[in-house]
């Protein structure tokens, strides 16, 4: 039938985001997302026009998985518990696999020269969307006190040090590194 996806979609973007999150976006090809998926490369391309278009789609499907499991992290009672939660959150997502498959919106934003405006917006909504969900949590009643930072600032210095922790991760493949990284920030943020 014309216009009925022959494929289950959600096994197919469940398939490319784990190849996304590999390869990078420009690592992918088209040829390698209908290996990866089982999907032939015309059926994608009827479904999705393009890569960026099929990327947009698995980076939404990325962008809601990540952000539920990142706020039931950031759901603990106490301010520490919840940075701590954060941070070994996020560092298990970038750790998990064999080769360890780091962060997708990272490896998207410095995978290439230039981004196309489309998937830059999209990384730049998620990391906007992490921010307020840590400006949310930083802003609770009785923790704004205990911050050594307003709670703005200390979110944006979460989320950059998070992306600092992508690059780290790569560079020396030690998870004990990444989490006393994290301790020292969550001192630095909770003087005593």
């Amino acid at each position: 039938m014309v216009g009925v996806r022959q494929f289950d979609e959600g096994e197919a973007l469940d398939k490319a985001l784990t190849l996304f999150w590999q390869k990078g976006y420009s690592g992918t090809t088209m040829q390698d997302l209908a290996e990866a998926t089982g999907v032939q490369r015309g059926s994608l391309y009827n479904a999705y026009r393009d890569k960026e278009t099929l990327f947009l789609r698995v980076f939404g499907v990325y962008r809601e998985r990540y952000l539920g499991q990142m706020r039931e992290a950031l759901n603990r009672p106490t301010l520490q518990g919840s940075l701590r939660s954060f941070f070994g959150f996020v560092i298990t997502s970038m750790t998990t696999g064999v080769p360890t498959r780091g962060c997708l919106s990272t490896k998207t934003a410095v995978g290439v020269e230039a981004l196309e405006e489309p998937i830059r917006a999209a990384v730049r909504d998620l990391l906007e969307e992490i921010e307020a969900a840590l400006y949310e949590r930083l802003s609770r009643p009785g923790d704004v006190n205990r911050l050594a930072l307003p709670p703005r600032q200390a979110a944006r210095l979460i989320v950059t040090m998070t992306r600092g922790l992508v690059v780290i991760e790569r560079v020396y493949g030690d998870e004990k590194r990444l989490r006393s990284m994290a301790e020292s920030l969550i001192g630095l943020l909770l003087p005593s």
